[in-house]
């Protein structure tokens, strides 16, 4: 997967946009304006994502290319290296668990904007 196929895939999801928030290398994917993900625009080689904590523990135990969160919250996100590694099936399974869990703690209210959206 190159970072062109990541953004299309990020942004594929409701209520989702990217942005440059931090400096003009690391690209961001929110939803609703809450981060999902995260990674380098001049060299992919790896991916922030949010994660269950204990689903994060077990991914690390079980691949090598899933590590604790760099400059994140370790206990909640995860550092995925894109070396090749895992398939793309299987990181994009990750990236819908972020944004899904990132859904899955808005309001109500949130929820039902996200919702409504075409």
């Amino acid at each position: 997967m190159n970072i062109e196929e990541f953004r299309d895939y990020c942004l594929s999801f409701k209520g989702t946009e990217d942005c440059l928030p931090f400096d003009e290398n690391t690209l961001v994917f929110k939803v609703m304006g809450k981060m999902f993900a995260a990674t380098g625009l001049a060299e992919f080689r790896s991916v922030n994502l949010k994660c269950d904590p204990e689903r994060a523990l077990e991914l690390r135990a079980s691949h090598d290319a899933i590590q604790p969160g760099y400059h994140m919250n370790k206990k909640h996100w995860n550092t995925v290296l894109m070396d090749g590694t895992l398939s793309d099936d299987f990181i994009k399974e990750l990236v819908k668990h972020s944004y899904d869990l990132v859904v899955s703690k808005m309001t109500k209210k949130m929820k039902a904007e996200l919702e409504a959206l075409a």
